[in-house]
């Protein structure tokens, strides 16, 4: 499935975070567009960062502030909480 969803990104030419494929929970679209974007999930991200060394409060908010706060267009990720323990 992992290498379907690539697929769909490079050929449509979708933005993604380098380093964070394992974090990518699908491709999302906008009703009345034609737009995609990737689809990541923020506990992932979070737990990624914390085993680079981060606390729990560093990946959050290196993660509010560097990831979450871009804006790079259209094609820009979008980040879901899924709330799943």
């Amino acid at each position: 499935m992992k290498s379907d969803i690539m697929e769909v990104i490079e050929a449509n030419e979708l933005l993604t975070m380098d380093g964070y494929d394992d974090c990518i929970l699908g491709i999302g679209y906008r009703a009345g567009t034609n737009d995609q974007y990737v689809v990541y999930d923020t506990k992932k991200i979070i737990d990624k960062l914390m085993t680079q060394g981060m606390s729990w409060h560093e990946a959050v908010e290196f993660h509010e502030f560097n990831q979450a706060c871009a804006w790079f267009g259209d094609k820009t990720p979008v980040f879901v909480d899924t709330y799943c323990k």
